[in-house]
């Protein structure tokens, strides 16, 4: 090539720049800072412009790799000689150096970042223009295989970094597109560069950082992964910086940018990462308030498996718990109104709602996340969850109903869970749900024997409840669940009976119970469960005002209560006798017992007489022990006793029964004929207790007891009538 071609190079320079030793390239580069010197003490900007352009276009680029070194200390030369001119002829200067950053050459991409430093050294913050390309190679740099390289380029980074701290013309919002690319970075060099990065510019007064943190908030958790130990420590620090700077700039942040990414990493295996995000979700509950309630669904999805750790996440618990807490107290009775559609947008591929101005419940992605937890294998979840569930019926009762569908089967299934607590919350949930206001009303009440028209009734009974059609299919399915499952009933079935009528009326559970076990075709469960429904009648404390108003059975109400119950009682002949004697419908009892002669005395049917006797020296039925010392006007209540005495075997409860009667003044006076008497050796008739047509209920006695007949004995249906014809 020409001499003149390299002009204002001389030979002696061109040779010595293209030498394969350092010294000659740096003798070179002495005279071009020399002659760049003289340059501009003439002002001669022509010579600079055609000196820089032939460094950067015949050398930097040349194929010759020693070429390609010389040209970059002359262009460092270049820009040391021009002092605070250098920022004038940047456009030069920088882009073919930053072009060597990316070569082959581990030499020239080392001297690359050396003229890149003495540029910088002298332009400050004029290099700030070229910084997301200086950023861009410094990220590869930073992860170079040769420790030379990155030795230097560490050097530079830390030079730019000092430009951009002292400098107030750093234009952020072009750089955060660059760093969200960047952060999603694998190798471990370009994390640690990415996060001192963000630390950099978070410390810059000027730099609000915090506002485009929902830009790379999810690839600062994801380098947070890796498990290099300085790594995850600077990762820790930075986020920690950066919810500070939240806490001390609410008004910029912008929360529901950000929550989603916290609530997929709020589900991390990793307990660091997902500590950190549920705090960050703590914090942001508490200084935006309401403006989450849109993304309920998604934290709830996050916090509620937390529940179920133990004590090694037991840090982790704790912020779920508060989280879970901070999030129902945001639930307030506004959320049961309606919004305007137009206020809201929903992306249909996530759970969660997209907020434009609406801050209310959205309650379909909640009740989504309540309705999978419920079946989670932690007690302390399934109990976050219905806990969940009675908050929402108890702030937003009109709206739950309009999930009611989707949630009240999930309910129904956990009544067999192991656990009392979670049983007992279950059945508050049911029970509020059934008894609400705001539910549909029942469409078509089954036929009730307090309506006039069943066995036993007369036409001033008192009216049925009219309660919410969620109350009959509560009632139904748990028929139902202790249908399938006795086990169940045997274990559990008390309980939650007894609960049942704590939480709601015992009458309304009682008649309900009574009424669809008139519909039951399995005898020999309708028989076990009234069973059970007699003796918590008897037995319960919380069946104590039930009992009462049947004992006394002073309203029409409470005869028509009796008559329904009766009407079920009969699938289980003791327990018909007992429901009896604790109403002092003795002569129905005594009549009753007649009949028991023709029915079919086993072993269970024993233990049942026996069980009776048992309660009737209970403090229960101590009003019927007093009655007894009055033999002229219970002469019905003392042949009832008889004729109890007379159906057990010589037995304990034999001799406990007799030796009760012997204590009866005149107690074995039975007289043989009291029809001349007019029921003066009897009960007072109560005034109510005069329309319970007992002839009916005797029937329905025996045609229950002949179904029940036929049913073991179908060979033989024949045997059943004489029961009848009684």
């Amino acid at each position: 090539m020409a001499e003149k071609d390299f002009q204002p190079l001389t030979q002696n320079v061109v040779r010595g720049l293209n030498d394969k030793l350092y010294d000659k390239r740096k003798t070179a580069a002495l005279e071009i800072e020399r002659m760049v010197k003289e340059f501009v003490a003439s002002n001669d900007v022509r010579q600079i412009k055609r000196l820089t352009a032939v460094l950067a276009e015949e050398f930097a680029v040349s194929h010759n790799n020693h070429s390609r070194k010389g040209g970059l200390i002359g262009l460092a030369a270049t820009a040391i000689a021009l002092g605070k001119d250098a920022g004038l002829y940047l456009k030069s200067l920088i882009p073919p150096v930053l072009t060597c950053f990316y070569d082959q050459d581990s030499r020239v991409r080392y001297y690359a970042c050396e003229a890149l430093f003495n540029i910088a050294k002298v332009a400050r913050g004029s290099v700030l223009p070229f910084f997301n390309d200086i950023f861009d190679g410094l990220s590869k740099l930073a992860a170079d295989p040769d420790m030379n390289v990155k030795n230097g380029a560490e050097l530079l980074d830390r030079s730019v970094k000092d430009i951009v701290t002292e400098s107030s013309s750093f234009d952020l919002v072009s750089f955060i597109p660059l760093l969200r690319d960047r952060i999603y970075t694998a190798n471990p060099f370009a994390k640690q560069f990415l996060v001192s990065w963000l630390m950099v510019l978070d410390a810059v007064p000027d730099l609000d950082l915090v506002a485009h943190l929902p830009e790379f908030l999810d690839g600062l958790f994801n380098i947070f992964k890796d498990r290099n130990p300085e790594i995850r420590k600077m990762c820790e620090a930075a986020l920690g910086e950066f919810l500070r700077g939240i806490k001390r700039e609410t008004k910029n942040v912008n929360f529901a940018d950000m929550v989603n990414i916290l609530v997929i990493h709020s589900q991390s295996e990793d307990e660091v990462i997902q500590f950190t995000a549920i705090t960050w979700l703590r914090e942001f509950i508490t200084l935006s308030g309401r403006t989450l309630l849109p993304f309920n669904a998604g934290i709830l999805k996050a916090i509620l498996p937390c529940m179920a750790y133990d004590q090694d996440k037991q840090n982790i618990k704790e912020v779920a718990k508060t989280v879970n807490q901070s999030l129902m107290r945001l639930i307030t009775e506004d959320d049961d109104k309606d919004v305007d559609s137009d206020t809201v947008s929903m992306d249909c591929d996530n759970d969660f709602v997209q907020p434009q101005t609406q801050t209310q419940l959205d309650l379909g992605p909640v009740v989504n996340v309540l309705t999978v937890q419920l079946s989670h294998k932690s007690i302390q979840t399934r109990i976050a969850v219905l806990r969940w569930v009675l908050l929402l019926h108890m702030k937003t009762p009109n709206k739950i109903f309009g999930q009611i569908e989707q949630l009240f089967p999930e309910l129904l299934k956990t009544l067999s869970d192991p656990s009392d607590e979670v049983v007992l919350l279950v059945l508050e949930a049911l029970a509020e749900i059934s008894a609400s206001p705001a539910g549909p009303p029942r469409n078509s009440p089954s036929q009730s024997i307090s309506e006039g028209s069943s066995p036993g009734s007369e036409q001033n009974a008192a009216p049925h409840r009219q309660l919410n059609k969620y109350f009959h299919k509560f009632m139904n399915n748990v028929m139902s669940l202790f249908r399938t499952d006795r086990k169940l009933l045997e274990e559990r079935g008390s309980f939650i009976l007894r609960q049942l009528c704590l939480l709601l009326n015992a009458e309304d559970i009682y008649r309900a119970m009574s009424e669809i076990l008139l519909q039951e075709n399995d005898f020999q469960f309708a028989s076990l469960m009234v069973r059970y429904l007699n003796m918590i009648l008897l037995t319960s404390s919380e069946l104590f005002d039930l009992r009462d108003q049947l004992r006394e059975l002073a309203t029409a109400e409470s005869c028509s209560l009796f008559c329904c119950l009766y009407q079920s009682w009969c699938h289980n002949p003791v327990a018909t006798v007992s429901l009896c004697l604790l109403t002092q419908n003795y002569q129905h009892a005594c009549e009753l017992l007649m009949i028991f002669g023709h029915l079919e005395v086993n072993v269970e049917f024993l233990i049942q007489i026996d069980k009776l006797v048992q309660l009737i020296e209970s403090p229960i039925f101590t009003f019927l022990r007093l009655q007894l010392l009055d033999t002229q006007h219970n002469h019905f209540l003392l042949k009832s006793l008889y004729g109890l005495l007379m159906l057990l075997p010589q037995s304990d409860a034999f001799t406990t029964l007799r030796n009760r009667l012997d204590c009866v003044p005149n107690g074995r006076a039975l007289p043989s004929d009291i029809s001349d008497t007019h029921g003066a050796h009897d009960f007072p008739l109560r005034e109510h207790v005069q329309r319970i047509n007992f002839k009916e209920l005797l029937h329905q006695f025996k045609t229950v007891q002949q179904k029940h007949f036929i049913n073991k004995h179908s060979r033989s249906p024949h045997l059943a009538k004489n029961l009848l014809n009684m």
